[in-house]
């Protein structure tokens, strides 16, 4: 699998990258849908959630506390924050690539 989040994680492509560490690349939406979108991506290539493995879920709630810690270093805290995912085409995702939205504010209504 090779994708825009590949080639933002091998340095092919430049971003604007909010977080780094071994296991994951934080970067912000080049579409956003709110004053704050970031997109926490992990560095090993999973297609999304339903193509996960039982062995994934460490890397998983990685990802989910680094949505957490960006929230709290952008102050989204008081006022509230979303974390999305899309899973296949029919559920909206565009790029093969797992990967998490954080949001600022009510930017998309269930």
């Amino acid at each position: 699998m090779d994708s825009i989040f590949t080639k933002i994680i091998n340095k092919e492509i430049s971003s604007d990258i909010k977080y780094e560490d071994d296991y994951c690349i934080a970067i912000n939406d080049i579409n956003p849908k709110s004053e704050i979108h970031i997109l926490v991506i992990p560095k090993k290539p999973i297609i999304n959630i339903s193509t996960s493995k039982d062995s994934d879920k460490d890397l998983l709630g990685h990802l989910l506390l680094i949505c957490k810690k960006l929230a709290k270093q952008f102050n989204l805290e008081k006022d509230g924050y979303q974390i999305l995912t899309n899973i296949g085409e029919g559920g909206g995702q565009t790029v093969m690539h797992l990967h998490f939205h954080l949001l600022s504010g009510n930017a998309v209504t269930l």
